[in-house]
């Protein structure tokens, strides 16, 4: 920047340095859910019922502490309940193999762009036997919904197992088009799910469609700035 000049009584020329405000900076802004968690324990206020259901929950997930879901969930009380119930049964109480549960739980999130989902069920899929190759083209994969030419191409050229490829279509066309095309669902007779294993996985879709709309919507985790794990960091992790 030039210098001002001024001309003095003595017919100098002095300097007139520029003013500029101090620079102060500003703290890094933490990113936070955006409600507040509720208490992992009970108030000492709250009603017994609310008692019953904080423990539910946490015998769900016992070992492990409650989970920030849980904690974003129980603001309601009677709704954290619910969830864990109908959640609940899905994850422990169907027959339909525990691999192809976990894809079509991956691909939801895949779909909804739900990091924590997907980094909480990624890792469960690759232990219910869903290979690595196999994960990653669940990530990779443009989704088939529409019907596209040449996605359908990829993947029926993909390593998918038959029952995989049924899985991906129905999970996209449940997730993005609602509406299920006839030769997607009967896709899923064809490789040879039972009535029961059809409505589980379409309970496990619907229900996981829920958790992640919820999850993305409220930041639950704070991971909505996040990258999803690859696969290769997936299975250095296990």
């Amino acid at each position: 920047m030039h210098a001002m000049y001024r001309l003095t009584r003595f017919t100098r020329l002095t300097t007139i340095k520029p003013q500029f405000p101090k620079y102060t900076h500003s703290p890094i802004q933490t990113r936070t859910m955006r409600l507040p968690y509720a208490p992992n324990t009970p108030p000492a206020d709250s009603p017994a019922e609310t008692s019953d259901i904080y423990a539910r929950i946490a015998a769900r997930r016992n070992p492990r502490p409650l989970i920030p879901l849980d904690l974003s969930l129980l603001h309601s009380p009677p709704v954290a309940d619910g969830w864990n119930s109908f959640i609940g049964a899905i994850r422990s109480k169907t027959i339909l193999d525990g691999g192809l549960m976990e894809l079509a739980v991956c691909r939801v999130a895949v779909l909804n762009d739900a990091v924590y989902e997907w980094n909480a069920h990624a890792p469960l899929a690759l232990k219910g036997g869903i290979k690595p190759a196999e994960l990653a083209v669940s990530m990779t994969l443009p989704s088939t919904a529409n019907s596209d030419g040449e996605v359908l191409k990829a993947l029926e050229d993909s390593c998918l197992t038959d029952a995989e490829k049924a899985v991906i279509r129905y999970t996209d066309q449940m997730t993005q088009t609602v509406k299920v095309e006839e030769g997607v669902f009967g896709a899923l007779k064809t490789v040879g799910f039972s009535e029961r294993e059809i409505v589980e996985l379409t309970t496990g879709v619907a229900g996981y469609n829920c958790v992640s709309r919820f999850l993305v919507a409220l930041d639950v985790g704070e991971n909505n700035d996040k990258k999803m794990k690859s696969v290769d960091e997936l299975v250095a992790a296990l």
